[in-house]
């Protein structure tokens, strides 16, 4: 007896839905085992980097460039070949905001390379661990955390450099004040000093230059106000800022020997250097341990390496890099580093803790480009 077209119908929905969505429940079990799957590898390598990996193996944040943290790594496996060194090279203040954001499960174990003033930041929101080196009497009392937080390693005075093709040293600038004159209008290069010890220093110095005479910062605003008008641009980093300086895309910049030496001696760029004659900021560089990280015993160990007579004077020859350690033979470094400058006296604390409000002022108030 034929069958009611209804009933056909009904039939075939049955026949065509039932296969759906058995394969919608296929395809559902899928993502989810492949989800389970994802989140059980995350957290097996997650387990793996809080310690139960490699002991030996060491993550270093630091902005000290890969020329020199590759050369180091190399020199430091030659002697400890079980090592497994990685690093992340950015800006200071970007390792400051990583460092506070991992406060709570550390990724790295060592933080090489910051001014004094960030690692002492750090030391107060208790992010750093406390170890005394064996050298820790062989420093200035000014160039350590007194809690044995953080210790200075390099000396880094700033400079102005310009580009040696296009500027004759007689005619560079030889004073703070000379990069104010407007035959440089629109041939200043900056770095961005939002991520930049360095630049957050010779702001800040430009600043306090002026107010610890008056209390006030109106004046040290008005000098960044005028610097300012004869910025072509502001870079986002060191590289691009060198980068342009020898391309000519800007004649004159304010940033660090160290770097600016590395550049021109080894990179062969076209620039030279003055060292403010009224004097200049010299930044302690430093070094330490993040507090928590997974594997602290290297980091200590990889610590004390790069920190020894021998270490310091091989950055110096190859890194410019000034060693703040007294014990450390000065016949056997560079000329150029017994040299005498006159260094600005600066009240450090008072940068800490208010260069932020200062920096923003400048970013909000008077920044242009």
């Amino acid at each position: 007896m034929p069958q009611p077209p209804a009933l056909i119908n009904l039939r075939l929905s049955v026949v065509i839905v039932e296969p759906l969505n058995v394969i919608a429940c296929l395809l559902m079990r899928l993502k989810l085992f492949l989800l389970t799957s994802a989140i059980i590898t995350i957290a097996l390598l997650l387990s793996c980097r809080s310690g139960g990996g490699n002991r030996n193996r060491l993550l270093v944040y630091t902005p000290h460039g890969q020329d020199l943290l590759k050369d180091f790594i190399t020199r430091y496996k030659q002697q400890y070949p079980e090592a497994d060194v990685q690093f992340l090279d950015m800006g200071s203040r970007e390792i400051l905001e990583r460092v506070r954001v991992e406060r709570n499960r550390p990724q790295a174990d060592l933080w090489w390379g910051a001014s004094h003033m960030t690692f002492q930041t750090a030391a107060e929101e208790n992010l750093l661990q406390e170890f005394r080196p064996t050298w820790a009497d062989k420093i200035p009392a000014s160039s350590r955390d007194a809690g044995d937080h953080w210790y200075g390693t390099y000396e880094t005075p700033q400079v102005i450099a310009y580009n040696s093709d296009a500027v004759k040293p007689e005619e560079a600038p030889h004073d703070w004040d000379d990069v104010l004159d407007p035959k440089w209008r629109d041939k200043i290069l900056i770095r961005n000093p939002n991520p930049s010890d360095t630049m957050r220093v010779i702001f800040g110095a430009m600043i306090w230059r002026f107010y610890k005479d008056t209390g006030t910062t109106d004046k040290g605003y008005d000098w960044l106000r005028r610097l300012d008008a004869n910025v072509h641009e502001y870079t986002a980093d060191g590289t691009l800022l060198m980068q342009k300086l020898g391309r000519r895309e800007g004649l004159i910049t304010l940033y660090n020997m160290p770097d600016v030496r590395l550049y021109k001696e080894q990179k062969n760029f076209p620039v030279g250097y003055s060292i403010p004659a009224s004097g200049t900021p010299v930044v302690i560089d430093g070094i330490a341990i993040i507090r928590g990280g997974p594997n602290a015993e290297e980091a200590k160990r990889f610590y004390e390496f790069v920190t020894t007579p021998e270490s310091l004077t091989y950055a110096a020859h190859k890194y410019y890099r000034i060693p703040v350690r007294t014990d450390v033979d000065r016949s056997q470094l560079p000329a150029w580093m017994n040299e005498p400058f006159t260094r600005m006296p600066l009240d450090w604390d008072l940068l800490r803790k208010n260069g932020n409000d200062w920096l923003r002022y400048w970013d909000t108030e008077i920044r242009k480009h």
